[in-house]
């Protein structure tokens, strides 16, 4: 090596040292930074399951004979409108209640839709209270239009 490029090795020689006490450095910054990111993943990863546990509530079933009027508009879908609330029992596409729906005879069910349409029917049933949604069907009887058409309180329904 000439004398030129020695002088040269020499201008960048500070630069250099310096750089590999600054590797260093950071070395030791990011060890020293590891416990502390380790914490805080856990502290958010805790976070997420304790928001995800609390946030979705198990819903509560209760089991109860409800009366009134089964509707059933169109394929899947499916309601029983009693003297308290619609309960939905089953939504094309999307929430279908476990157990059988009720059987209807041809005097027992008016045809609003081909062969859908609606007709008086008990149910025991299992529901989400909160929803509104009927979860198991543990019991179906069809039951004499007349049944639900003399019940002043299934008359806001509209169904005849």
């Amino acid at each position: 090596m000439d004398s030129a490029g020695t002088a040269r090795l020499m201008e960048f020689a500070p630069a250099l040292l310096k750089f590999d006490s600054l590797e260093e450095s950071m070395n030791i910054r990011r060890k020293a930074l590891r416990p502390v990111i380790f914490v805080v993943l856990l502290l958010i990863i805790g976070l997420a399951s304790a928001m995800s546990t609390t946030s979705t509530p198990i819903p509560v079933l209760v089991s109860e004979t409800r009366c009134g009027w089964f509707s059933n508009p169109t394929p899947a879908n499916a309601s029983l409108h009693d003297r308290d609330a619609e309960w939905i029992v089953g939504v094309q596409g999307g929430h279908q209640a476990d157990g059988d729906w009720p059987e209807f005879a041809p005097s027992q069910w008016v045809k609003t839709n081909n062969n859908y349409g609606y007709g008086c029917a008990c149910m025991r049933v299992a529901v989400n209270a909160r929803t509104h949604e009927v979860a198991r069907i543990e019991s179906a009887q069809a039951r004499a239009l007349s049944a639900c058409r003399r019940d002043p309180a299934l008359k806001r329904w509209g169904f005849k």
